[in-house]
């Protein structure tokens, strides 16, 4: 237990002293195991995981998928889809925060990254909202929550690293993930409902679509549909696997893009270039991640961590209670992605000691995630709409997302009370 504790805080100091996440955890992972064992055995043990890890076939996933997500984004299709859901709810109070929220998930669905999802967005429906007269703190919380939809409708890197890091399959993860989506949007439209029912004045009604517009609108999303219905469709029915998936999703928003001219030789070198440039970035810190796992595993400290846990609170729904605050206090300072990669490997033997669904538990981990992504003070989302908006001061963004936390706490109490909601899905598959 003490030499897991002194690992974790190398790590700390290290991060706290601007040294990169993944040179930090290798580091306190290697040095910890070679005093723990001697140097050649930490060196052999090391480099052996190094080796695994990177030549990992379902590392593939990540790869493909953000190239997917890059193609897609090229494509045009997040305007369309906001256009589209705008059709539908724009007439409403707060309806276009709604659209965007809706878009979001749409655009979740063939990318898998919430900064990306939250910049796109920013771009498409920041300017209908104040040419609408809305108030920044709406217009600016309903995008960056809508963003974190990114991570948690499939495809999504981070339940792709939590799938290889705990062994759990990769398909079901994605599948999991479809319903808990829907529940999200309808929290998070919600937390709009409330704000216009509060201050009418956040999010006045846009102008009303007729039916035909309506159902115009819906021909221009086409593309995400016959994407997503492709690549999950397909890991549901069992036609491919999730790494397979991944390459037909891939493949087939290169063919989109291509067809709507979308792609130069300019700006599709620009995308293999930002998707290589993301992948090292997500391969590097993956496989410092498991080399610190590796010497945790070697520690006390998961064992002793679920005496310690049991001995406070013996009902186990009680323990994963305990853990959800745990990340929800660590998300308010640390960056969203160390927490996951630092925890995993003390908190996932605790419940699948307690006999918990570790795809259950994946996607909750995906929606302390989401919660993290737009707490202040060190939201990312926050931040990447601050860069991108710089006439909404920081402050105001902070105040506007504050419903759309507690309406993601709500979804998060929602999702332990009843884990169907996440296991439904994926129990049919292969039936």
């Amino acid at each position: 237990m003490t030499e897991a504790f002194l690992g974790f805080l190398a790590v700390f100091v290290m991060a706290f002293l601007r040294v990169p996440l993944a040179v930090a955890m290798i580091i306190a992972g290697f040095g910890g195991l070679a005093l723990m064992r001697g140097w050649p055995p930490a060196m052999a043990s090391t480099s052996q995981v190094i080796f695994e890890t990177g030549f990992h076939y379902v590392l593939s996933v990540i790869p493909l998928f953000v190239l997917m997500g890059n193609f897609v984004a090229k494509a045009g299709l997040a305007r369309e889809l906001f256009t589209a859901a705008n059709a539908f709810v724009g007439h409403r109070r707060g309806g276009l925060a709604m659209a965007s929220i809706i878009a979001s998930g749409g655009f979740g669905s063939i990318c898998g990254s919430s900064i990306a999802t939250a910049a796109t967005m920013s771009r498409v429906a920041y300017p209908q909202m104040k040419a609408h007269g809305y108030k920044d703190t709406l217009a600016t919380g309903s995008i960056a929550s809508g963003g974190t939809l990114g991570i948690l409708i499939p495809p999504s890197t981070i339940l792709v690293i939590y799938g290889i890091i705990t062994e759990t399959d990769i398909g079901k993860l994605f599948v999991a993930g479809i319903l808990p989506g829907v529940v999200a949007i309808v929290c998070l439209c919600l937390a709009v409902v409330f704000v216009t029912w509060r201050d009418p004045e956040a999010g006045p009604p846009a102008e009303r679509f007729t039916w035909p517009e309506r159902f115009k609108a819906l021909r221009g999303i086409w593309g995400v549909a016959v994407l997503f219905a492709l690549v999950i469709g397909g890991i549901y029915g069992g036609v491919f696997t999730a790494t397979e998936g991944a390459g037909v999703g891939a493949a087939g928003a290169f063919l989109f893009a291509l067809f709507r001219g979308a792609l130069s030789p300019r700006v599709l070198m620009e995308v293999l270039v930002e998707s290589t440039r993301t992948t090292a970035m997500l391969f590097a810190i993956l496989i410092a991640a498991m080399v610190f796992t590796n010497f945790i595993n070697f520690t006390t400290m998961p064992g002793d961590l679920r005496d310690f846990i049991l001995a406070f609170s013996p009902n186990p729904i009680m323990v994963v209670v305990m853990m959800m605050g745990i990340y929800l206090l660590l998300g308010m300072v640390m960056e969203e992605l160390a927490i996951v990669l630092l925890t995993i490997p003390v908190f996932f033997p605790v419940i699948t000691g307690l006999g918990f669904d570790p795809v259950w538990f994946g996607i909750l981990i995906v929606t302390i995630v989401e919660i993290g992504m737009i707490s202040p003070p060190v939201g990312l989302n926050l931040f990447v709409l601050n860069s991108l908006l710089p006439d909404v001061k920081l402050s105001t963004i902070y105040k506007g997302v504050i419903p759309f936390v507690l309406a993601d706490i709500v979804r998060l109490g929602i999702l332990i009370a009843v884990p169907a909601i996440a296991l439904w899905l994926p129990g049919l598959m292969g039936r």
